[in-house]
Order: structure tokens, then C-alpha cells, then sequence
């Protein structure tokens, strides 16, 4: 397909509205195919309650470190907000899936493949219900619907039950009913929003439309109308707008040089039923299908379009050109950036190990194997956790501080041992000391030490990616407690 076109000798470029098809295609392909996407038995994205994982850009993680996620969510609502001062509500018109979701049913099924609607360009004009061969064809499309509607669900639910256990569980749907249940209620919401609520929810439901007033400046750009070529079609009373032009012959007994046709083809190819030459709406979502429709009309009449994709201070105030890396865009770029390294850098912190340590409520424990000699242990709750993909062996060792060293040993365990993958692993050690680690008459003493602890690579060596470093102490009794045994 020619990307441009020459009527009259204006160049009339390749319709947003194709090129919105292009992303969507792209969007719809990424989202149904990245849940299927493993690197080391890894997703790019995958919250797992039902396995308490997260995996993100391939990367695991345990549910513990699930700090990470509200960095996720501050880096969508920022990236969205900065596509909204730069690009108006260019989210809802080219990302969002209840856009996307609407152009699939209503341009593709009722009128690609059904005919049930004339034309894509003709938006306001319902079809006639009362024809029983559309009342067939409505329900054809809401059938087609429901099947791809059934599709998304399951394709949402993939994100967080990943599709090798999806297709598991339905072979035993009696022990999995939530799962199903959120698959058909996400189905049921879409069939609903696509084919009867449709871009009322838009307008009245999504709250978007509200914040995006408060983001907006005078260089954000989105659909105008040129008023100061195409002519005041009309009057704001300052609570409303009320239409003073009805015909162009109207229009240039006002304005002789008006340029606009009152064709009304830029309102009746609004998917949110507005008339762009009002000027700014909230309804609006940036699809720019006016901006297409009067770039083929004006086209035909030699003369570039009359409604545009660019901002009030360039086309309303024409003060100039539109300022796109102005402070506040910079400001949202610099944030995006910072919070992007933040999440790369503590992606790289991972722990590849779980390990909380907790005394046991007994402190120590004195033995006396002969009247010279004694034996102090410390007992502790070592609770492990593989986070690793594979079956692994842990072991550990003690650090005491400087001048202790090798006077605090291991007594149990005596081996390493073997951590499976995604489950708690509770492990009871004891320390051990035969040294008079401290000579105190009056308390007991409390010795900060150090456990060290790793997996064990290929060759029984201490792995330096699989190694946590945890602080606890060690007790050593007073003198009292300490020679009462003898």
C-alpha cells in the first residue's frame, strides 16, 4: 500500500485509522503471545498466586519481594500520564483494550464480515433492528464476539495462571472453579461493555477522561478544528455551545472566507458521537478518525485538512509552534527514566535464596563432658526457601567477630541438604562453642555473629550467585550458669 496519495496536489497521507490497525494487530499479537514466551522456565510476566511467584522480564521472584510492584504501577500511571501531557488521551484511542476491543467488533465483525453496518466512516447510524436478517447478523457478531471474548479472558487469567497450569486445571474444572469463574465473569463484562454499553463507558464510566483536564496544557496535542480557516460552526455562551451553522452557504454569508463544507463527516465518523469543532472534550480519545475524515475531504477540494492533530498554542492561539520537550515533559521523561534504573537495579538484588532466622525460646544449653571442659549451643529456626527453578543444596557457615574465629561451630546440620524449588524448608541448627567466648559473673553475654549462607555449585564449592548473608547472635551464659553443671 502507497503510503501517500495525491489528490489535487495535496498529498493525503496513509489514514491514522490504518495505522491503528497496524498497532493494534501488533498489541493483540505481543498480548497473546508473550504468556506462552519461557527463558529458563521463566515469563516476562507472571503473577502467580496460585504458586506465590512473580516473574518479570524473566527474572523470579519470591511473593516476599514483591516490592517491586508498586514501581510497576508507578511506572504505568507515569508513562500513561506523559503520554497524556504530550499526547492528549492518546492511551484511549490507541492502547486501550476497550478501544481496541470495540474497533474488532464493530469494523471488523458487524461491518467487514457481516455487512451489518454500511460503512466504517458512518458511526452514529445504528443498524435497523427491525430487518430480520440483521437480528441474525447482530446475533452472528455477538456470537463471534463471545468466542473472542472467552479468548481474552483466558489470555488475562494467562498472566497470572500461566498456560501450561491453565490448560491443566480445565481438564479438572471441579477443583479450579475460580479460575473459570474469573474467565467467564471477564467474558461476560466484555460481551457486555463491547455490544451494549460501548463507548459509553468512555464517557460516563472511565475515569480517565476526568484526570486528563488536569494534565492538559496549551501544548498538549490532540484533534482541533481551525477555527480561523474552517469558521465558527459555534457560539460558546460560556456554560454551553450552541450550533449557529447549519449549511456552508449559511457559513459564508458570515465568513466568506470559511473554508469548512459542513459536510459533517468528522461527526459522523466519531466513535464518542462529539463534533470535534467545539473545540476541546472530555469525550474525546484521540482515534483521530475526524482528523482522517476531513484530511479526504478537504483533499479532494486541493486544501489540507481542517482539523488536525496539534495543540491550542499552534492552532487556536497561533502563537507559534507546538513545544514538545517543554519542562514538564522533560520532568516525566526524567522521572520514567529514574524509576526504570530503580527497578533494573533492584531486579539485580534478587536473592536467589530465602533464609529468616528466629532463636529458639530457650537461649542456650550447657553441657559438661568433664569437670574441665563445657559445651555451650544455641538453637535456631532456619526458614529456607528455594527460589531457584531447580532442586539445590544449601549449607552454611558462621561468622563470628574479630578474635572469634573458629571458636563457634556448626553441630547440626553436620551435611548440606537438599531444597526443592517454591517451598519453605524448615531446618533447626545448632551452634556450638567449647571457648570461653566471654568471662561475666553478673549476665549473660550476647555475641553479634554472622551466617553465611549459599548453594553448592557442580563441583561441592559455594556458589557466589546462590548466597545470602542473615545477622543474629549467639548467647554465651555467665559464669554462674556456665560452671553450675560441674
Amino acid at each position: 500500500m502507497s503510503e501517500k496519495k495525491k489528490s489535487k496536489g495535496i498529498e493525503i497521507p496513509t489514514p491514522w485509522r490504518i495505522k491503528r490497525y497496524y498497532l493494534y494487530s501488533i498489541v493483540t499479537i505481543v498480548a497473546l503471545i508473550l504468556p506462552w514466551i519461557q527463558i529458563n522456565g521463566h515469563h516476562f510476566f507472571l503473577l502467580s498466586f496460585d504458586k506465590m511467584k512473580l516473574d518479570l522480564a524473566f527474572v523470579r521472584f519470591d511473593m516476599q519481594e514483591l516490592y517491586l510492584m508498586p514501581f510497576l504501577l508507578m511506572l504505568l500511571f507515569i508513562t500513561i500520564f506523559g503520554m497524556t501531557v504530550m499526547g492528549g488521551r492518546v492511551f484511549c484511542g490507541w492502547v486501550c483494550p476497550q478501544t481496541v476491543f470495540r474497533v474488532i467488533y464493530r469494523d471488523l465483525i458487524e461491518t467487514k464480515l457481516l455487512k451489518l453496518r454500511k460503512r466504517i466512516g458512518n458511526k452514529q447510524q445504528e443498524p435497523d433492528m427491525t430487518k430480520p436478517e440483521n437480528k441474525v447478523k447482530k446475533s452472528i457478531a455477538i456470537l463471534l464476539w463471545t468466542i473472542l471474548a472467552l479468548i481474552a479472558g483466558a489470555d488475562f487469567i494467562w498472566y497470572f495462571v500461566p498456560p501450561e497450569d491453565f490448560f491443566k486445571y480445565l481438564s479438572n474444572p471441579g477443583d479450579h472453579m475460580t479460575m473459570i469463574g474469573f474467565v467467564l465473569g471477564i467474558a461476560a463484562f466484555l460481551i457486555y461493555d463491547i455490544v451494549f454499553l460501548k463507548e459509553n463507558f468512555c464517557i460516563y464510566v472511565c475515569p480517565y477522561s476526568r484526570v486528563q483536564s488536569v494534565l492538559y496544557d496549551e501544548h498538549t496535542i490532540m484533534a482541533l478544528y481551525d477555527e480561523h480557516r474552517g469558521g465558527k460552526i459555534y457560539e460558546n455562551d460560556g456554560q454551553t455551545h450552541h450550533k449557529v451553522v447549519e449549511k456552508q452557504k449559511d457559513l459564508q454569508a458570515i465568513d466568506p472566507n470559511a473554508e469548512c463544507t459542513t459536510c459533517e463527516k468528522c461527526v459522523t465518523v466519531c466513535p464518542t458521537h462529539i463534533d470535534i469543532r467545539q473545540g476541546l472534550q472530555l469525550e474525546c480519545i484521540n482515534c483521530l478518525e475526524c482528523v482522517d475524515a476531513c484530511t479526504t475531504v478537504m483533499g479532494k477540494l486541493g486544501k489540507p485538512s481542517l482539523v488536525t492533530w496539534s495543540s491550542d498554542y499552534e492552532i487556536v492561539e497561533r502563537k507559534g509552534k507546538t513545544k514538545y520537550f517543554r519542562p514538564k515533559v522533560i520532568a516525566y521523561m526524567v522521572l520514567l527514566v529514574g524509576l526504570m534504573v530503580a527497578l533494573a537495579y533492584m531486579s539485580t538484588t534478587k536473592e536467589h535464596m530465602l533464609l529468616n532466622i528466629n532463636k529458639e525460646t530457650r537461649l542456650y544449653s550447657v553441657k559438661h563432658p568433664s569437670p574441665d571442659k563445657f559445651i555451650v549451643e544455641n538453637s535456631y529456626i532456619f526458614l529456607l526457601q528455594n527460589t531457584e527453578a531447580s532442586k539445590m543444596k544449601f549449607f552454611f557457615e558462621v561468622v563470628p567477630p574479630k578474635g572469634m574465629e573458629g571458636k563457634i561451630t556448626i553441630a547440626k546440620p553436620s551435611k548440606p541438604f537438599h531444597v526443592v524449588p517454591g517451598v519453605k524448608k524448615k531446618k533447626i541448627v545448632t551452634l556450638r562453642t567449647t571457648e570461653l567466648l566471654a568471662d561475666d559473673k553478673r549476665k549473660d553475654t550476647i555475641i553479634p555473629i554472622t551466617i553465611h549462607a549459599y548453594a553448592l555449585d557442580k563441583d561441592g564449592k559455594p556458589s557466589k550467585l546462590v548466597s545470602v548473608i542473615r545477622h543474629t547472635t549467639f548467647v554465651f551464659p555467665k559464669e554462674k550458669v556456665l560452671n553450675a553443671g560441674k
